[in-house]
């Protein structure tokens, strides 16, 4: 990525950078809180003070110590977290003061037990029904609930001002990343997936979010210019993919980077790191508490049934995006992706009449040249 702002290339390696500056925060008395889904709402987080980073496992090497403990057949996501906890190889994790887990799937919801054995553990109950009002309110009483959580493990009180401070700041960041998304609208795009994807994640270990707003929007500026400038990188008869589907970190790249090296360019993410969580803001008018519950409880995930937002989203995103073609990545053993795969092909091939492809995978290095062959012929069929 040396064509780029150095402000790129910081946020490209914010993870592996991060791991020094989490030391720092802890030698300076900041609480760490470590989290693994979108639905936790870092809001409350901030507001207490604390800082929260992003404990999701994206490598397959804990995955043989975690598998003492956890079935072989679960999802490598949950044996990676879990066995970067249970070898202390990960500093997030061992830097944490507190973990917020939350019952997206079974898997994650048993392994949080084993878990809350390593480290000081809070599970949130979601509700999984977005058409039921009483979800709602059981979904706020759990943002009271980790609100009460923080305060007495951290021994602070959190004020609506406070709640209302870091609202802002989340939705400053959501619009920023919109904005940054939409450079995937341009045509040919502005920068690849794969580079596009390594500023996502990197957000999620930025523990100074005014500093990183004011970093994403030089970004933003920088890549327009440079783009206005002296055009792209990409080929402008690269292929325009829209990935859906699972958390994808452990497998970006086996699969994004195959996708570009074969003719195509991911313009878009519709999945956990991706568009999915920053498509709707926190509504700042309202009651705090009730403005968080009613936008983490509107998150697109497949654990939802019926998941009508989901198909909803695509709709947008293949339109605007001008996708050429839809890749749809499940890991093993994810049951809710897994079967969903099925609404998602049929909407995406009968409904907007574009060519689709499932991969499902894992983090090993088994199945790269059939994930190379498979993605290589469906680029050339596009």
């Amino acid at each position: 990525m040396s064509d780029f702002p150095s402000i790129f290339n910081e946020f490209s390696e914010a993870r592996k950078n991060g791991f020094i500056k989490v030391k720092d925060l802890k030698e300076q008395g900041k609480k760490v809180v470590g989290v693994f889904c979108t639905y936790t709402p870092c809001e409350i987080i901030y507001a207490s003070g604390a800082v929260p980073v992003s404990l999701c496992g994206m490598s397959e090497e804990p995955i043989p110590d975690a598998e003492r403990d956890l079935p072989k057949n679960l999802c490598p996501l949950i044996k990676s977290s879990y066995g970067f906890a249970l070898t202390e190889k990960c500093p997030y994790t061992y830097f944490s003061d507190l973990l917020v887990g939350e019952t997206t799937c079974d898997g994650k919801k048993k392994m949080y037990e084993y878990l809350g054995k390593i480290k000081p553990m809070h599970v949130m109950q979601l509700p999984q029904a977005q058409d039921r009002e009483h979800g709602l309110k059981v979904w706020k009483n759990e943002m009271i609930f980790l609100k009460e959580k923080l305060e007495k493990e951290f021994d602070v009180t959190i004020s609506d001002e406070d709640l209302r401070k870091s609202i802002k700041l989340k939705n400053e960041e959501r619009l920023l990343l919109q904005e940054f998304y939409s450079l995937g609208k341009l045509v040919p795009p502005a920068i690849s997936g794969y580079e596009m994807y390594k500023v996502l994640e990197g957000t999620g270990f930025s523990f100074d979010k005014k500093e990183q707003n004011n970093n994403i929007r030089r970004m933003i500026d920088d890549l327009k210019a440079d783009y206005e400038k002296n055009g792209t990188k990409v080929d402008k008869n690269a292929k325009r993919i829209l990935v859906t589907g699972c958390p994808m970190g452990g497998t970006v790249d086996k699969v994004v980077k195959t996708i570009e090296e074969n003719g195509g360019v991911v313009v878009c993410y519709e999945n956990c790191g991706g568009v999915k969580e920053k498509a709707m803001l926190v509504d700042e008018s309202k009651d705090p508490m009730e403005a968080l519950a009613e936008k983490y409880l509107s998150i697109p995930c497949s654990v939802m049934a019926p998941n009508d937002g989901r198909m909803e989203l695509l709709n947008t995103l293949i339109d605007e995006y001008k996708i050429e073609g839809v890749v749809d990545l499940t890991l093993q053993a994810c049951h809710t992706y897994n079967i969903e795969t099925k609404r998602v092909r049929d909407f995406v091939i009968n409904e907007k009449a574009i060519p689709y492809m499932s991969l499902e995978t894992d983090y090993s290095k088994a199945d790269i040249g059939q994930i190379k062959t498979r993605i290589s012929a469906f680029i050339e069929m596009l």
